[in-house]
Formats: structure tokens, sequence, C-alpha cells
């Protein structure tokens, strides 16, 4: 397997992961009380906006030709990292 096509399947798998648990914290987040279940739906519409980015670029990654891989991978590295960011400071809000 290339090192494009292990570097794909990982952040896939990451995203991936992210994904299941940021739907159950949003499960979680619809069982609070009315004035926090505001707050929590509002930072979840934004890890999901994230999500969506991160997932954008491993589109452009998967079409990424091997004379742009490097700027790409540098692209989607900081987007996959502002989401986990955002994740984790989310969660650890909860």
């Amino acid at each position: 397997m290339t090192t494009k096509n292990v570097y794909i399947e990982a952040m896939k798998t990451q995203l991936d992961e992210l994904n299941a648990n940021m739907n159950k914290l949003d499960a979680k987040a619809k069982e609070a009380k009315a004035d926090a279940r505001d707050a929590y739906l509002e930072e979840m519409r934004k890890l999901r906006h994230q999500s969506k980015l991160a997932g954008v670029k491993l589109d452009e990654l998967k079409e990424a030709s091997q004379d742009n891989w490097d700027s790409m991978v540098k692209e989607a590295d900081k987007v996959r990292e502002a989401f986990v960011h955002s994740f984790n400071y989310f969660k650890s809000q909860v």
C-alpha cells in the first residue's frame, strides 16, 4: 500500500471515529436542560461543519496528484487538527 493510501485510510478512520463520537455527544446534548441544550446544539452545528470541511479535504486528497500531494497533506492536516481540537474541547465541556 502506498504512503498516500495509508495516509488517506488513517484520516478516514479518524474522521469516522470522530463522527461516531459526535453522534453520541449529540444524543447527550439533547438530554440536557433547555438552556444548556441550545448551547450544545450550536456547538454540535459547528463541529458538523468542521467535519464536513475535513471530509472535503479527504476527498481532495484522494484526487491529489503526486505533484501537489505534500501541500494537500499540510492543508488537510490543519483542517483535521482543528476538527480534532474542537471536538476534544467540546467533549471536555459536556
